[in-house]
């Protein structure tokens, strides 16, 4: 089987780094209406994928506190629920990893017609597994092929494949980490771990870099987002699901 067709992630510009983002903003009385508007039309797709033989797998990554969870919120707050699922990846149990790495996604993949978002996802193989030595270097160097094509099987089958990257500066992200501290109803979000992530903060960028090189597919391209401001980015998500369902032709069921 050829080697997929390799695109540059959308977003960031040819030759640029994660830090050199550009982070934009909206004013409130402009976010509410697109958010409103962006949200609408998600619903409406959503109830024509509901007729189809087709389903939506959208994979958020991005530095701890980039806003993913408020994103996803944003995404299926108007949607019907019973027609997805959105799985929040921690550590693999004792379970998943006697298994390939790949095996504990499987069984959360969406059936036809619904929708699945991952709040991380396989991409922790070349992400913090290898940052971590989770995996051998030659585990995460082989996984890169072994992502394209699991995705490619997929999208065969008639999955489509939203890839999200959020990405916030490193001074944002010790601001929302002081923030979370002092908050005892966001206390929980903040953990010694995430502290110790900081510190590799250089380590996590080029891990994701690379990935976009070696897996930012025709098929299923990267998004990054500028995310240190939280309006503009919630709208942006919005728009990026939008956007991949409107390009498909669905199957009909």
């Amino acid at each position: 089987m050829p080697p997929p067709d390799l695109v540059e992630p959308i977003g960031l510009k040819k030759g640029k780094h994660l830090d050199d983002l550009e982070h934009k903003a909206i004013d409130e009385d402009e976010y509410k209406p697109k958010l409103k508007e962006a949200q609408l039309k998600l619903l409406n797709l959503q109830l024509e994928l509901a007729e189809s033989r087709n389903s939506l797998v959208v994979v958020f990554e991005g530095p701890d506190a980039a806003g993913k969870g408020g994103s996803i919120k944003r995404v299926t707050e108007r949607l019907d629920p019973r027609l997805l699922r959105v799985h929040s990846v921690v550590k693999p149990t004792q379970e998943e990893y006697q298994h390939n790495y790949l095996w504990r996604f499987w069984q959360k993949l969406p059936p036809y017609g619904q929708i699945a978002i991952f709040d991380r996802s396989w991409y922790g193989r070349v992400l913090v597994e290898r940052i971590e030595g989770f995996a051998t270097e030659k585990e995460w160097k082989r996984a890169y092929q072994e992502i394209n094509e699991f995705e490619r099987l997929l999208t065969e089958d008639g999955a489509i494949i939203v890839k999200i990257y959020m990405h916030i500066s490193k001074d944002e992200q010790l601001f929302r980490f002081k923030r979370r501290e002092a908050d005892p109803l966001k206390h929980w979000k903040i953990t010694d771990e995430d502290w110790r992530n900081r510190k590799k903060w250089d380590e996590h960028n080029n891990a994701a870099e690379d990935m976009f090189d070696k897996t930012s597919t025709e098929a299923t391209p990267w998004n990054v987002i500028p995310a240190n401001f939280k309006w503009f980015a919630r709208v942006k998500t919005v728009k990026i699901v939008v956007d991949a369902l409107e390009s498909v032709k669905l199957r009909k069921s």
